[in-house]
């Protein structure tokens, strides 16, 4: 089954890859408008899509992510989205962010109340080449 999109907006997409078993959320640049509210907005459109879809990887392209680090609500996306991720049978998570991150190359490991493994990663082969592991 090819891939499609589930969801599409200014801020992004949600692409399911059935074949590879994986469910992209892809961030494009104008979610440099994103508030608080509408983060955890998109955060409950996420899990909808994680639940929906089935599939036991997430891969995270934050490359154009351009959100205020000090608006988001990582308290309420580790409330209410990571445990529907952990109900939905996610077991591996890979994020894409710019050269130079420092996370990038880092040992995966679970963050907060994740019940599976984030790499960190600078390009699309290696985060697919993670999950395919």
């Amino acid at each position: 089954m090819q891939a499609h999109i589930v969801h599409e907006d200014t801020y992004g997409s949600l692409i399911d890859y059935p074949d590879d078993n994986y469910l992209e959320i892809r961030w494009y640049d104008a979610t440099s408008a994103f508030t608080g509210d509408s983060f955890n907005e998109r955060q409950t459109v996420i899990a909808d899509a994680v639940e929906h879809c089935g599939r036991s990887s997430v891969l995270i392209d934050a490359v154009q992510f351009a959100m205020n680090a000090e608006d988001m609500d990582i308290a309420w996306r580790d409330t209410n989205t990571i445990p529907r991720m952990n109900a939905a049978g996610v077991k591996k998570q890979a994020l894409i962010v710019p050269a130079g991150f420092p996370p990038i190359g880092a040992p995966p490991g679970a963050e907060g109340p994740a019940e599976f493994p984030t790499a960190y990663v600078a390009t699309r082969a290696d985060a697919r080449a993670w999950l395919a592991v």
